[in-house]
Order: structure tokens, then C-alpha cells, then sequence
């Protein structure tokens, strides 16, 4: 007797985005949240890494490109797009290409903010943009590296996802190649 065993698949996603200069201010969003009073990030969209990261392992474990692919800084219409935005729209390619998503976990390294109190909230706002469970954690780099010295901040992510469909409908409009640059 042949079983059809539904084997989970996994991807990683890394996203890391400057401090925003004292001279072009940004709002920080970070986690799905924005952080009243601390400096923002610089990207093409609203820097928010942590969003940008899940999406990015969303992709990975699909194997349907990356972050640059279907939010490409030649794609316009992303121009300061909420990252929450973004999660949500990467969770309906993921779905569009016939897989289900079990979760996503993030961690982020930064000496600022203090996330602990807002872990709650954004999990919950990041695991409602992308319709399945997403955790959030939080470390410093005890003072090394670029997150260490306060320029930045970098998230690593995996994600869990599963086939649901064996037929694959296309996922997007063609972006710029993979790898191309995003924000």
C-alpha cells in the first residue's frame, strides 16, 4: 500500500536594514509595530526587517525566489510599503503556489528597541498578516558588529511550509532576477 506522506518543507530568510540618518529621519517599524520616539530604518519600503525576513523564508521554503524577486526596489508600487503589508501579500504567493503554511519564527539583533513588553503584540499582528503562527525574539550582538555599534538592525527567520495542491498556479507578475536588491 502507497502512502502520500505530505513532507514539510523549510526556508530561511535574512534581512538587515541601516539606521535611517539623522538628516532624513525615518519612523521605526519593527514587527509589524511602530515604535514611537526611536530612530527608523532605511529602505525601499518601511525597513521593518523582521517582516521582511519572514516573507523572505516564506520564499525559500517554496523555492519561488526571494524578497528582491516580487518586492524589488524597480517595483514602484512597493516604495514605503508596510512590511506587514508585504508578509501578507508573500503568505498569498506561498498559498497561490499550492503550499500551506505551518509557522514562521524570527529573530532579530539590535540594542534597541526593547522588545519584550511588544512581543505579544507583534506576533499577534505578524501571525494575522500571514495567516499562521509567527514568532518573534529578540538578542543583541553584546556590542559587535554593526547591530552591535548601533547602525542597524539584522533578522534571520525560518519558515514551515507544506504542499497542499500538486497544481501550481503562477504566483505573481515576473520581478527583477533573484537576488536583485529590496528594502
Amino acid at each position: 500500500m502507497t502512502t502520500n506522506m505530505v513532507l514539510p518543507r523549510t526556508g530561511i530568510g535574512i534581512d538587515v536594514h541601516a539606521f535611517a540618518p539623522e538628516d532624513d529621519p525615518q519612523p521605526l517599524w519593527l514587527g509589524g509595530l511602530f515604535w514611537e520616539g526611536e530612530q527608523g530604518l532605511s529602505g525601499h519600503s518601511d525597513g521593518d526587517c523582521v517582516a521582511h525576513a519572514a516573507a523572505d523564508a516564506l520564499f525559500s521554503a517554496c523555492g519561488i525566489g526571494d524578497l528582491g524577486t516580487h518586492f524589488g526596489t524597480d517595483r514602484p508600487e512597493f516604495a514605503g510599503a508596510s512590511g506587514v503589508k508585504l508578509l501578507g501579500e508573500a503568505a498569498r504567493i506561498v498559498r497561490a503556489a499550492g503550499f500551506g503554511i505551518g509557522n514562521v519564527a524570527v529573530q532579530f539583533v539590535a540594542n534597541r528597541p526593547k522588545f519584550g513588553p511588544r512581543r505579544e503584540e507583534s506576533q499577534r499582528v505578524l501571525s494575522e498578516a500571514a495567516g499562521a503562527p509567527v514568532s518573534v525574539t529578540a538578542t543583541t550582538s553584546d556590542g559587535l558588529g554593526f547591530t552591535g555599534r548601533g547602525e542597524g538592525i539584522s533578522a534571520v527567520a525560518t519558515a514551515l511550509v507544506y504542499r497542499v495542491s500538486d497544481h501550481e498556479e503562477p504566483a505573481t507578475e515576473p520581478g527583477p532576477a533573484k537576488g536583485a536588491p529590496h528594502g
